[in-house]
């Protein structure tokens, strides 16, 4: 019988070891005195020992700081103890062995909870975004609905359900169409499509609403309700600010724009005659540079459109553009615009002084038009701040830099001018940098179908009708007459025939009377008078006209003809009008 019984007890301790080693958690127990008396090999994994190292050795050599020996001590439990072994996270139960009322050992079970605790932090995670949805839901819209693939409600905002004039609660779980009359929400799941800015009348009150699609995978899975404004009367106010703002905008843009000068580009530069696309492809190269430059051309063929056009194109584009008219200011204004004046400067000085338009157009560009027409004394005073990039205001012995690129303009000769003596010859040289000449009118007559196209485009807009063209007979006159204002003159004429046209086109008896006298004698240029006698005979008759018109009223004489007020005044004392 002896021998029996110890073939089961080590039968027992063979099975023991087998199931202790099979497990998948980790097992260890120590004696009363902490000894180490199992150590599984799932534990063997975990720490990295082989049993044979750790068996017989106390538990703290092998696991410093465990808890097996606060459990020995106290013949207390640790249940559900974590912690950590590199990135793994185990779970631990610490359970003392009792036998006889004593304490004779402790057993620690561990299990990885890796994964589960990633699960369980995912799942707390996804609670608090629940929580943070259904705040959002709940007061950051005004109503808000939504149904699944059956058009079963399976959310709604106390908003909406107030709407209703339900509880929420009594809402879920009903068909959309239970509990709103009319409603398309269940329509959106079908089709698939979203609705937006719809009227829907809830519950005898008419509001603007929203539906989206709910989709996954490509199929719609169910619809959302948003409610935009509860009150119609509420769009109709949004809609006034929103065109009370657009209005306040264009205002703004406006003063910007008017603030900062510059309005017409490359693109406002009609024609594409191979003078004019010369002149642009040069405009586009020499705008990069900061030199300054001088442009030449008679009067009306579009000087200031090209100086706009060469600021913009420029890196100064964001900067300043100011323009100066040499020949409209007083020659003892001129001065203190260009320069300006500190307080006592002169008598009837302002208080505090005055910027001048040099210091306005810092880190931007100034465009001295009509610059013939300055006098030589300030003449000097231009060619200093070329020079020197600084500027000197009347009264005032501290000088300031200023960053300017200057473009200047005259319907002159220049260099005659010189000749005569009333033009520095040092100052054309320092304007010169770079010149751009614009050809006159008459020499590009190639532009003067686009030109013409343009205008009436541009009246048609203006004076709400629809101009087509011109009459054959017409075009005979425009394409005979040398047009000495140029294009400012053809944009006149064509102004003043949209006054006065009756029909579809333009026909000569809606021109002016010069225009209609030279296309009854059947005149062409050089028939049997010189260019330059014809074009004087031409401007007379057309100032004798406009004086005529405006009763002698020399400002809307120099208006209707397209010319400056002194240029007139040049030309009537050069025919004794």
């Amino acid at each position: 019988m002896a021998l029996i019984k110890d073939d089961v007890v080590k039968s027992l301790d063979i099975k023991n070891d087998l199931v202790l080693d099979s497990m998948h958690n980790g097992v260890v127990a120590v004696d009363a005195n902490g000894i180490i008396v199992v150590f599984n090999k799932t534990l063997q994994r975990i720490y990295g020992y082989c049993e044979r190292r750790v068996l017989g050795r106390h538990i703290e050599e092998i696991i410093p700081y465990t808890g097996l020996l606060k459990v020995l001590e106290t013949g207390k439990s640790h249940i559900g103890r974590k912690f950590t072994i590199g990135d793994a996270v185990y779970l631990t139960n610490r359970t003392p062995i009792i036998s006889r009322g004593k304490v004779i050992g402790v057993i620690g079970v561990i299990q990885e909870i890796t994964e589960l605790q990633s699960i369980v932090e995912e799942l707390q995670m996804v609670k608090d975004l629940k929580g943070t949805m259904e705040t959002i839901i709940e007061t950051a819209y005004d109503g808000l609905i939504v149904v699944n693939r059956e058009g079963i409600v399976t959310m709604v905002n106390n908003a909406f359900a107030s709407l209703l004039g339900r509880s929420a609660q009594s809402v879920m779980g009903k068909h959309i169409t239970e509990i709103m009359e009319n409603t398309r929400m269940h329509l959106v799941v079908k089709n698939g499509r979203a609705e937006i800015g719809d009227l829907q009348r809830i519950n005898g009150q008419d509001v603007v609403v929203m539906r989206f699609p709910i989709k996954k995978d490509g199929r719609t899975i169910g619809a959302v309700g948003k409610i935009m404004f509860k009150d119609v009367h509420d769009l109709n106010a949004l809609a006034q600010k929103i065109n009370s703002l657009r209005s306040e905008l264009a205002y703004y843009k406006g003063e910007l724009q008017r603030y900062r000068g510059a309005k017409y580009g490359l693109e406002n530069i009609i024609g594409d005659s191979r003078e004019v696309s010369r002149l642009k492809e040069t405009l586009a190269k020499v705008a990069q540079s900061t030199s300054t430059v001088l442009i030449t051309g008679e009067t009306g063929t579009g000087k200031e459109l090209f100086a706009h056009a060469l600021h913009l194109e420029s890196n100064r584009r964001y900067g300043p553009f100011i323009k100066v008219n040499c020949a409209a200011i007083p020659e003892q204004l001129l001065e203190s615009e260009l320069f300006g004046y500190i307080e006592g400067a002169f008598t009837g000085a302002r208080k505090d002084g005055q910027v001048g338009k040099f210091e306005l157009a810092d880190k931007g560009s100034i465009f001295l038009d009509e610059i013939g027409d300055m006098s030589l004394p300030l003449q000097a005073k231009l060619l200093r701040v070329l020079q020197d990039k600084e500027i000197e205001r009347l009264g005032d012995a501290r000088t300031r830099m200023v960053d300017v690129r200057v473009v200047a303009a005259t319907n002159k000769n220049v260099e005659e001018l010189i000749r005569k003596g009333k033009f520095r010859e040092d100052l054309y040289y320092r304007l010169n940098v770079i010149s751009l000449t614009i050809p006159p009118l008459r020499e590009r007559h190639d532009d003067l179908k686009i030109l013409v196209k343009h205008f009436i485009d541009k009246f048609n807009f203006e004076f709400s009708i629809q101009v087509k063209g011109l009459t054959e007979q017409c075009w005979k006159v425009f394409l005979h007459h040398h047009w000495p204002g140029n294009v400012r003159e053809l944009e006149n004429v064509l102004e003043r025939a949209f006054n006065v046209v009756e029909g579809e086109n333009i026909k000569a008896k809606d021109l002016p009377m010069y225009l209609q006298k030279a296309g009854q004698s059947g005149k062409v240029i050089g028939q049997h008078q010189s260019l330059q006698v014809l074009l004087e005979q031409t401007e007379k008759v057309a100032i004798k006209e406009a004086l005529d018109l405006t009763a002698g009223n020399k400002v809307q004489a120099a208006s209707l003809l397209g010319i400056s007020r002194a240029w007139l005044y040049q030309k009537i004392q050069k025919y004794s009008l």
